[in-house]
């Protein structure tokens, strides 16, 4: 009984044309973003060669997440899979909110990665008004949500491949560095610049954990690949090999980045708002590196931006499927896409455009870290609702899944108690707390809106039960 199969809900209606190869690489380009490339030159500075002990305690909760998100992917493969399960498990009200709060997550991502887009396009071509850089990307993009799901795969494919191939190529000339000392940074390149230098904790433990509210971010877009489910070709293969390979994806482009950089260059020559690979790059000696780089966290920003106009429009679809958000954004295009919704999306995604005018430096502080808050709710609702999966399954009212997390739902707890704790860190510091006044506003938003349509709609956040079948 517990091995029943579950079926995925029939009126999906999405075209399955991610295959296998892109999947992995969206999955790769969710754990390698600008969170990486510039967001760890001001964490270096706080907690120095500590950091990369941060990265790998987050890595350690993050494959803890995908492995809870796995199981209930496995046990019911649709779109929009955190509301979903929200939905199933928490009630009607926790999908609504998850749903929109992951729209804003990305909505507001996008904003961000658009104005960084800009920013770096400016390097090459300084007399480039930045509105324009970002309107061009933002158009490209939707162009090419719109026309298919195959064309958004295989860009973010093509994305991905930049970045990793970019990593790799950079901890290989560290590693050369280290063991043949060649370039300007050879006489200096050692392991003990990770602890020579006032040591691996120079400027203490707490400095250390305050950090971690940053490695988060560098984190968020990792679930991208369970949004992925409702058009993987064959979600029970891809699934379970795109999660099983995030240990080493982090061991290498984290830890292993961060690693090698430390080690070739001590951690008191790296300042906030200056990349550190660009650094790295510049004290090893090559000429080209600051400009290399600048392309990778460019592509590692459009890369961002399109992962959020997917997502955006496949969660109002879910949405409008379950009474949520206007029932015209349920509907697919000719080419199988939630067309109304990537448009609005994109359209609030815009404001970033006409904000390049106005906003100060910050702003784009302040963005992040409103990102940040709603990425940890919906981690916080993937890992509940895995809790009570467990629950159902051991009391035999639902099916076991083909892909269990280890542990239980032992891990699910302990990464619970991790973000809450992070959240607590957001709370203390002055410069990032203003996301959870945000999110208040947002959540009293969405409070006053649920209530509007369920006056309108009594049934509002009702549905039919999902197709599977359920035991007991």
């Amino acid at each position: 009984m517990a091995s029943e199969k579950v079926t995925e809900a029939p009126e999906e209606g999405y075209e399955r044309g991610l295959g296998s190869r892109q999947v992995q690489m969206i999955a790769i380009g969710g754990a390698v973003g600008v969170g990486l490339f510039l967001g760890a030159g001001a964490n270096i500075a706080k907690a120095g060669p500590s950091l990369i002990l941060m990265y790998a305690l987050a890595g350690a909760i993050i494959f803890f997440i995908m492995r809870a998100l796995g199981e209930l992917l496995l046990y019911r493969p649709v779109s929009g899979s955190f509301a979903e399960y929200s939905r199933e498990f928490l009630g009607p009200f926790f999908g609504y909110f998850t749903g929109w709060t992951y729209w804003l997550m990305w909505v507001v991502t996008g904003m961000a990665e658009l104005t960084a887009a800009a920013i770096y396009v400016n390097y090459w071509f300084p007399g480039v008004p930045r509105w324009v850089t970002a309107l061009v990307f933002l158009v490209v993009l939707f162009g090419a949500n719109l026309i298919s799901v195959k064309l958004f795969g295989e860009l973010e494919f093509w994305f991905s491949m930049v970045k990793v191939t970019a990593l790799i190529g950079m901890i290989v000339i560290g590693l050369g560095v280290l063991t043949f000392g060649f370039s300007a940074a050879g006489d200096t390149a050692s392991v003990a610049n990770l602890y020579q230098f006032d040591g691996f904790f120079p400027k203490g433990v707490g400095s250390s954990l305050m950090t971690l509210q940053g490695v988060m971010f560098a984190y968020l877009a990792v679930e991208l690949v369970g949004v992925t489910a409702g058009e993987s070709e064959d979600p029970e293969k891809t699934l379970p090999k795109a999660i099983n390979t995030l240990p080493w994806r982090i061991a290498l482009f984290y830890v292993g980045a961060l690693t090698v950089i430390l080690c070739v260059v001590k951690w008191t020559e790296f300042a906030p708002g200056v990349s550190p690979f660009v650094k790295a790059f510049a004290v090893i000696g090559i000429p080209a590196g600051a400009g290399i780089v600048n392309f990778v966290v460019l592509t590692a920003a459009l890369s961002s931006c399109n992962s959020g106009m997917y997502s955006t429009g496949r969660m109002l679809r879910t949405l409008a499927d379950n009474g949520e958000a206007p029932r015209a954004f349920a509907k697919l295009s000719s080419t199988k896409a939630p067309a109304l919704g990537i448009t609005v999306s994109v359209l609030f995604m815009g404001i970033g455009v006409v904000l390049n005018y106005v906003v100060p430096e910050k702003a784009f502080g302040y963005v992040t870290s409103v990102a940040t808050a709603a990425g940890i709710w919906t981690w916080l609702m993937i890992l509940i609702s895995h809790v009570l999966y467990r629950r159902a399954v051991a009391a035999g009212r639902l099916p076991a899944s083909s892909f269990p997390a280890p542990g239980g739902s032992v891990f699910s707890y302990v990464a619970i108690v991790f973000l809450l704790f992070v959240t607590g860190i957001i709370a203390y510091d002055a410069d990032s707390r203003v996301c959870l006044y945000v999110m208040a506003v947002w959540a009293v938003a969405l409070g006053i809106g649920w209530q509007i349509m369920k006056s309108r709609t009594p049934q509002t956040g009702e549905r039919d039960e999902p197709a599977l079948e359920k035991v007991g």
